[in-house]
């Protein structure tokens, strides 16, 4: 294993590599229904508490989740105090406003009480306006977190407006498709400052099945099993934007998939062509290796742009087909997706091909523009086989990092890359929270910081 990869995975570096929103770099404005409320009422869940007895107030706290959930109301909150709590709490019909959410979780501010073991730590099931916070799940057999709309596959408003915000997961699955945050019909919602290590070899960080309008940011994947997000299923309109990946499995970002008909959110069209996903867009993220840090798969008009890629062990792209027309169904083809302004930094005895194309799909649709290639090790053969002609790509031009041995792949000012991408695709904020120049820098990290563009709102859902 090369030095570089051994100091991020111990964690050093310039705080590129410590997880989301390292040492004070500013934050862009995510704003959430949540912003400046407070609950009205609080319970408190403690590991020595009674659920007999108790009333669940700080001194005398309820045992389980389970227990203080009962006659929840909009605006309160559920308080787990710091320890280590059982897992397998399943509720359910958890109705908060937009005025009065309803907050499950840790004490923010102090240390995250842990639910460890079991199945399944906690299952969400038509809930709406809920904040699901500060704690650290871990040791799950099957999933981590489950949140899904119980079955109302048809009804965009079963489960809506959730926020997952600093959570840990770690070593979540036994070996097959199980996920850390398991999503499934979720709409308006999003996940924020969260860090997942260990998954399964068939799962995922965040798994979405038919999931909609969607934000997830400043979060960090390490050593992911299957892929560290998967979006299918019907899920479309979601923003990845300024996550830290590091070895992110097979595929890193699984844009698309395979789905089981019965499964998709809405229902499939029997009159339309139907696509595991639509519109997803991947923008200001740090990829270190994994197999393939993105695969376009059944997926049609998404983006990834903006991005820094770091030696990925096989390819840096797939595009492929694996849920096909069948019966009453007709699927598009995979196609019409975009791979612009990212730098790819790679190892070109090491890397298989550039990009990797299966069958069914329609690789000469893909549009690639504005990308860095270099091969550090032969820089002469940096340019890339595409199954389209790029426009203004960047080719045997070193990028300049700072400092790249030790982790630090920001841009010093004379990079190349620096004013060198298509403004029209560039995310407001980069992947340390600053504004993008006009025009900006190839890559997750700007070279030249701005003034954010949207400082209000930053591709967060709507309240």
């Amino acid at each position: 294993m090369r030095l570089w990869v051994r100091l991020f995975l111990a964690g050093v570096g310039l705080g590129l590599a410590r997880g989301a929103n390292p040492d004070g770099d500013s934050c862009a404005p995510i704003p959430t229904f949540a912003d400046g409320k407070a609950p009205l009422r609080t319970r408190f869940v403690s590991p020595a508490g009674d659920d007999a007895t108790a009333d669940g107030s700080l001194a005398r706290p309820f045992r389980t989740l389970t227990r203080a959930a009962a006659g929840i109301r909009s605006g309160d909150a559920i308080r787990l105090l710091p320890g280590t709590h059982p897992p397998g709490t399943h509720l359910a019909d958890l109705s908060g406003t937009a005025e009065h959410p309803i907050w499950i979780g840790g004490l923010p501010g102090q240390p995250r009480p842990v639910i460890a073991g079991g199945n399944q730590a906690l299952h969400l099931a038509r809930v709406r306006h809920v904040v699901v916070e500060n704690l650290e799940v871990h040791g799950a057999a099957q999933n981590g977190i489950n949140c899904e709309d119980g079955g109302a596959r048809a009804d965009p408003d079963a489960t809506r407006h959730v926020v997952f915000r600093n959570l840990a997961f770690r070593d979540i699955g036994s070996g097959g498709n199980q996920d850390a945050l398991k999503l499934s019909g979720v709409d308006d919602y999003c996940v924020l400052d969260c860090a997942f290590a260990r998954t399964s070899a068939g799962g995922s960080g965040i798994d979405h099945v038919g999931c909609h309008h969607g934000l997830i940011a400043r979060c960090e994947f390490r050593e992911m099993g299957g892929n560290a997000i998967q979006c299918k299923g019907g899920s479309e309109d979601i923003e990845i934007r300024s996550n830290r990946f590091f070895e992110g499995g097979e595929r890193g970002i699984n844009i698309g998939g395979s789905t089981g008909f019965d499964f998709f959110r809405p229902p499939l069209s029997v009159t339309a062509p139907n696509a595991e996903a639509r519109n997803i867009r991947v923008r200001a993220n740090l990829f270190v290796g994994g197999e393939a840090p993105v695969a376009f798969v059944g997926s049609v008009d998404s983006l990834v742009a903006n991005n820094t890629f770091i030696t990925p062990h096989r390819w840096v792209l797939r595009i492929l087909q694996e849920t096909t027309s069948e019966g009453r169904y007709t699927f598009l083809r995979c196609g019409d997706n975009r791979f612009v302004n990212n730098l790819v930094w790679f190892d070109r005895a090491g890397l298989s091909a550039f990009v990797n194309i299966g069958p069914h799909t329609l690789p000469a649709t893909h549009s690639f523009a504005h990308n860095l290639w270099y091969a550090f090790d032969q820089p002469s053969r940096s340019r890339p086989n595409l199954p389209a002609t790029e426009t203004d790509g960047l080719y045997r031009s070193d990028p300049r990092f700072v400092n790249a041995a030790a982790g630090d792949y920001r841009l010093t000012a004379d990079s190349p890359a620096a004013g060198a991408a298509a403004p029209d695709a560039a995310p407001p904020a980069d992947l340390l929270g600053r504004g993008y120049a006009s025009p900006p820098s190839i890559g997750a990290i700007e070279a030249h910081p701005a003034p954010l563009r949207d400082p209000e709102h930053h591709g967060a859902p709507d309240p």
